[in-house]
This record gives structure tokens, sequence and C-alpha cells, in this order.
């Protein structure tokens, strides 16, 4: 239990680095000179491509050197990453200060994979890191709410102090309790090669590469919500009050669902239920475009609804795409992490910023980004499925 608790506080200072800030973008913009709302998605898309190019550096020195060593120095980069954030008075040195702080968090956020990986394999690994996501979700629950809060009793600034003193707590927690995963016997040594040899070696499995690009389709479109539910829920709907309750909501359903996975895993497997919740996932984002393809929003409570249902499947993929990715490179856990890593966030920042520039009057570019995301990915995991099939008729 210390173990599941321990991971997923590595990872919710990601968590808390994103969705803290979220009620107060368009102050930050304000602040740094920015009166155009799309250009606040930055804030959020850019933390992200250092969350994608960092691990290309955290994961083969943790093959080498051990998983402890890098966390403690990604934690190390964050402090400095957030000194810039707060000291930023123009918005590209914001975007600079949060690349960095995507950079330095990657350091926990890929160990953290890679140290469930040294001790599961699986379907149970599977229901590890639905439990461990489960616990993470906890953070985008309550961020925004606290995030309001800090912005309304001090400044915006303070968002990025709390952060900090949280990432202390848990680099000493992390340092105290959780011991080194990876035997020396275990580790690879460091050489100017390391990289592409991990490439090299991970480009033989198919499957590990193709869960790879599906999540990189999936957290794509899921990052245009992230990006724009400011914009959508403050400005478009005018519930700056509720949006921190809307976001928490929303955040819960795929707490639930992630939750339930962590036990249906064990009865249906992983690529089962990634089968199903894929195509739900489609399918509600295409019933939702067909109903109001024509323009304008909804009621509040039917978008409420379809995200609700968007979000219930998601919790239902994300953990189970990591693990199947990693399910085949048990022995190159730490660069495999990274590279698959830094491939799905290679692919969602891009989309992410291209689908995000559509969503300025309407919800509807969200859910069409929805839909070619996740059609693109069944076509993906059909292929996979076809591959493998004619594999099982070879040996046979």
């Amino acid at each position: 239990m210390e173990f599941v608790l321990l991971m997923a506080s590595l990872m919710s200072v990601v968590a808390l680095a994103i969705d803290a800030l979220l009620p107060a973008m368009d102050i930050i913009g304000l602040s740094l000179g920015v009166t155009d709302p799309v250009e606040n998605q930055s804030l959020i898309i850019m933390i992200f491509l250092g969350l994608g190019a960092g691990p290309l550096l955290f994961g083969p020195i943790s093959d080498s050197w051990g998983r402890k060593p890098v966390v403690y120095i990604g934690f190390a980069l964050f402090i400095i990453a957030s000194f810039i954030c707060i000291y930023a008075q123009t918005m590209e040195v914001m975007i600079a200060g949060r690349i960095l702080q995507g950079v330095a968090l990657s350091a926990p956020r890929t160990i953290s994979i890679a140290m469930v990986r040294d001790i599961y394999s699986g379907d149970f690994m599977a229901r590890i890191m639905s439990f461990i996501t489960v616990v993470f979700l906890l953070i985008p629950t309550i961020a925004p709410a606290m995030g309001k809060w800090i912005l309304d009793s001090y400044n915006w600034q303070a968002i990025f102090y709390v952060q900090l003193v949280f990432a202390v707590l848990i680099s000493l927690w992390f340092w105290r309790r959780q011991p080194e995963t990876l035997a020396v016997a275990q580790r690879i040594p460091f050489t100017k090669t390391i990289f592409y040899d991990g490439l090299k070696e991970l480009l033989k499995y198919q499957r590990t590469m193709g869960f790879t690009l599906i999540s990189g389709f999936i957290v794509g479109s899921f990052l245009v919500y992230l990006s724009t539910a400011q914009q959508i829920f403050q400005e478009q709907y005018d519930l700056k009050e509720e949006f921190p309750f809307i976001f928490a909501g929303l955040a819960i359903a795929i707490g639930t669902s992630t939750f339930l996975n962590g036990t249906l895993v064990l009865r249906f497997g992983m690529e089962k239920m990634v089968t199903t919740f894929l195509l739900g996932y489609f399918v509600i984002s295409v019933l939702y475009v067909l109903l109001y393809f024509k323009g304008g929003n909804p009621s509040v409570e039917v978008l409420l609804l379809f995200f609700g249902l968007q979000f219930f499947a998601i919790g239902f993929l994300f953990g189970n795409l990591r693990a199947l990715a990693m399910e085949p490179i048990g022995h190159i856990a730490g660069i495999g992490a990274a590279i698959t890593g830094f491939i799905s966030t290679l692919m969602s920042v891009p989309i992410s910023t291209f689908i995000g520039r559509f969503v300025t009057t309407t919800a509807l570019p969200l859910f069409i980004g929805f839909s070619i995301c996740s059609l693109l990915s069944i076509g993906i995991l059909y292929y996979l499925k076809l591959k493998a099939n004619s594999e099982v008729v070879q040996h046979t």
C-alpha cells in the first residue's frame, strides 16, 4: 500500500503543476501581457513538451545509475524551474519555465513507471498501475479548487510556491522509505549509444510501438481538454466560480473507471478492456458530433454528460495502454519507459495544439478531435490483432 501511495505521489506533482494552474490561466496571461485566451493554452501544453523530452535523458541514466538518484535530480531541477516561472515577466520566459518544469517532473513520472515494471508484470502490473492512477487522480480532483483558493487569497505566484512545498515533502518521503528497485547486476552501462541501442531494441516489438502510438492519440485528445477546459467553462459557459468543482467531478469519472479497471483487468485482460473502451470512446464522441455538428453549445448538463462518458472510457485506457506497451520490454524498462513516453508525448503536443486552436466559441472541435484520434487508434489496434492472429497461424 505504501508503494502504491508513494508511486502515485511521484506522479501527483505533475498533476498539481498542471491542474492547480487552470483557474489562473487568464490572470497569468494578462499579467504577462497576453490578451488572446487561445495563447494561454501554451501554459498547459508546453509542460507536456518537457514531460516528453525529459525521459530521453532520465530513462537511460536510471538504467545505469539506478532509479532513486534520477528522482532526486528531477526534483532539484523542478525547484529551479518553478522559480523561473514565479519571476517570469514575459510569456516567453514563463513557457521556458514550464518546459523545464516538464523536463524535471518527467524524472519522477518515468521512474515511477519503471519501478512498477521492475517489481510487477502482466495483468497484475496493470492492476497496480490502476490503483496508483486512482490515488494519483485525487490531485486533479482537488487541485483546481485549491489553485482558485490560493489565487483568491494570495496571487498566482503562490500556486508555484505550494507546488514547491509538495515536491520537497514527497522527495523526503521517497528518500526515507523507498528502496532501490533496480539491482546492480541488472544495470546497463551508460554509453554514447545507449539511446540508439534502446530504440533499436524497442523497434523489434511491434506491440510496444503500436500501443505507444495509440497512447499518443488518446493522450493528445485528452490534452486538448486540459488546455481548453478553463476556456470552455469559464468563458463559453460563464462558470468561473463553478469551474473547479466541474473539473473535480470529471476527474472523479476517470478515477471511478480506473478503480474498476484494477478489478476487471484480472478477469478480462488488458487487451479486451482496451478494445471495448476504445470503441466506446469513439462512439460517444461521434454521437456528440452528429448531434451538434450545426454549431452552438448544448446545455452544460448535456456537455458534462458527454465529457463524463468520455472520461469514464479513458480511465480504462490510460493504465492498460501503458502496461501493454511496457509488457514486452521489462529488460529495458527505464529506456523503454523513456522512449515510449517521448513518442506518445511528441504526438500529443502537436495534436492538442492544432485542435485547441479551433476551440474558440464551441466545444465541437474537441469532440471532432476525440473522434479522429480514437478512429486512428482503432485502426492500429485492429492491425495489431491481425498481426497476432497471423503469427499464431504460422506457429500452428
